[in-house]
């Protein structure tokens, strides 16, 4: 068979039902190869490639399979970057195929040619670039195998046109191996047990690493164990239920007051797949500064970078809590501890300013009528920090968002990943207009597979969050974040034969949220909101976590 011939076979072997992608000069055999397995393999066509490694992304977050993007050589594959950087700083397994010049041509400056192995060298797990066909079939399946274990992330291949066009035999495939984790040392895991039997105020933080590693039930057993609160990352949304009584918010600069002040007052924290994001422990020497840590993570390159810990344990995140769980024991008790958290949440709930609250009351509108199973995906800024606050995250897998690398535009292509993996369930993606308008090409994509999914876009007409620090920290020095193109969102939407619906400022969010979940069908909801809302807590830059800005005084 044909090199792209097998690189089909390689992707059903590994049991890819979906690929994204876009076609160009140097994949023109691969799609040949697509088109001759269209009943085995779906593609999808988005709008640009950038699209179509977010869907990929979007795609693997949700289901928790490695998500897989096709581009062309030199612009198609560097339209790829992006998408393959917010993979590797949120940790998803996607595997890129690009396509490039044939290898007599490599490095002659060619049509369309870029060394797309050098450019994402730091921003990919691993990448290949294939010069013996020989080699293609086994590349492939140790890309899968590299997306996947450990610490998950994104793998590029990049294969020349001959390597594509080019005869070769297709091998028998090896038995998928059943990955089995390694152990974690027995003295760490006594070590962290016994300064959990003897902590009188322990809490958890938790990250992204306990989703990606599907632990979800052993971290809601361990936290149940050690009768402590626990607090998320941005990215740790959904591994705990968010209604639960022992959850305290998200931790850090746009986290809860209750969060960070137990944070300061525990005597120790237990650190489950998270590592100590800037955005989370803001001044370090004063982060949890009561507090010995214990770290448990797959990847021990995390381990004392930013924050030294005390105990780290090297486990996958369901070995590891297994691990501690059988060492602690009996259900340990700390009643005063968890009432003091209990109060805390009653003197602290989340706190919006006066001049703040319709963004709150169209988010807490869409948490009543949106499924209670379906997808939220987001862009990035001030509405994903309200999702973040408003919306509950109660199961692992259902709040996508960029957290990492913090990229506006992820939300549309990552919620059509989300609603292809998931064709029914509710999905939507909740953007601001600065966000939106760098993706809203993918409404083409939408429209195209008449896909079910919602967008609302949440309208200030500004820049939100850069104008909150402009505000804050630059005295309202507005330099080019008023976006004031005379744009009607409603009917480019309708365009594209999405339907559009407005929530004006007297509007009834309610109602008009209503119609659209459960329409069943496309529909884009522009919710305008006033420019200067703000997204209250803030830890100012370089300030202690428990030093926040949007509280009142009386608190």
């Amino acid at each position: 068979m044909t090199g792209a011939e097998l690189i089909v076979e390689s992707l059903i072997h590994e049991g890819v039902d979906t690929v994204f992608g876009y076609p160009g000069g140097q994949v023109i055999p691969l799609y040949d190869a697509l088109y001759l397995n269209r009943g085995r393999i779906r593609h999808i066509l988005t709008a640009h490639e950038q699209g179509a490694s977010h869907a990929a992304d979007g795609y693997a977050r949700s289901t928790g399979k490695v998500g897989v993007c096709i581009a062309t050589s030199g612009p198609g594959a560097t339209n790829l970057v992006t998408g393959l950087a917010t993979a590797y700083m949120d940790s998803v397994p996607v595997v890129a195929i690009t396509g490039n010049v044939p290898l007599s041509l490599l490095g002659r400056d060619s049509f369309q040619e870029v060394d797309i192995r050098g450019i994402t060298l730091t921003i990919t797990k691993h990448n290949y670039i294939v010069k013996n066909i020989e080699e293609l079939q086994d590349t492939i399946i140790e890309a899968f195998h590299i997306a996947r274990e450990g610490r998950p992330g994104p793998v590029l291949i990049d294969i020349p046109k001959d390597m594509q066009v080019g005869e070769v035999d297709l091998k028998p495939f090896p038995e998928k191996e059943v990955e089995i984790p390694k152990e974690p040392r027995a003295k760490d895991i006594e070590a962290a047990a016994e300064l959990i039997r003897n902590s009188k105020r322990p809490m958890c933080y938790i990250g992204g690493g306990v989703i990606r590693a599907n632990a979800s039930p052993e971290l809601r057993a361990f936290v149940d164990l050690i009768d402590a609160p626990v607090g998320s990352s941005l990215m740790g949304l959904g591994a705990v239920d968010s209604s639960s009584e022992c959850f305290t918010g998200m931790i850090g600069m746009h986290g809860t007051r209750l969060s960070n002040l137990t944070i300061s007052k525990a005597d120790l924290l237990v650190v489950v797949g998270a590592r100590f994001s800037d955005r989370v422990i803001s001044k370090s020497s004063t982060f949890a500064k009561n507090a010995k840590i214990v770290q448990i993570d797959v990847d021990p390159a995390e381990f004392n970078k930013n924050i030294i810990s005390e105990v780290h344990i090297v486990s996958d995140i369901k070995t590891g809590l297994n691990a501690l769980m059988k060492a602690i024991g009996k259900p340990l008790d700390h009643k005063d501890w968890m009432a003091r958290v209990q109060e805390g949440r009653r003197r602290f709930p989340v706190k919006v300013d006066s001049n703040a609250k319709r963004a709150k009351e169209i988010l807490e509108a869409l948490d009543k009528v949106f499924p209670e199973d379906g997808f939220v995906a987001t862009e990035v800024g001030q509405h994903q920090m309200w999702s973040a606050q408003f919306l509950h995250s109660r199961e692992p897998r259902h709040f996508l968002t960029s957290g990492g690398l913090g990229t506006m535009g992820f939300g549309t292509g990552a919620a059509i990943g989300a609603q292809i993996a998931n064709p029914d369930k509710r999905v939507i993606n909740i953007a601001g207009d600065g966000s939106f308008r760098m993706n809203a090409n993918e409404m083409a994509t939408i429209a195209r597979y008449k896909l079910p999914v919602m967008i609302l876009l949440m309208n200030n007409h500004v820049l939100g969050m850069v104008r909150q620090w402009q505000t804050l920290f630059y005295e309202g020095h507005y330099s080019e974040t008023t976006l004031d193109t005379p744009l009607d969102w409603v009917k480019l939407a309708e365009a594209y034969g999405i339907k559009g619906m407005r929530i004006m400022p007297d509007d009834n969010p309610e109602e008009v949220l209503r119609k659209a979940v459960e329409s069943g069908e496309a529909v884009l909801v522009e919710a305008i909101i006033p420019t200067d809302d703000m997204v209250y807590p803030m830890v100012a830059p370089g300030a202690s976590i428990d030093d926040m800005i949007g509280y009142a005084e009386e608190a």
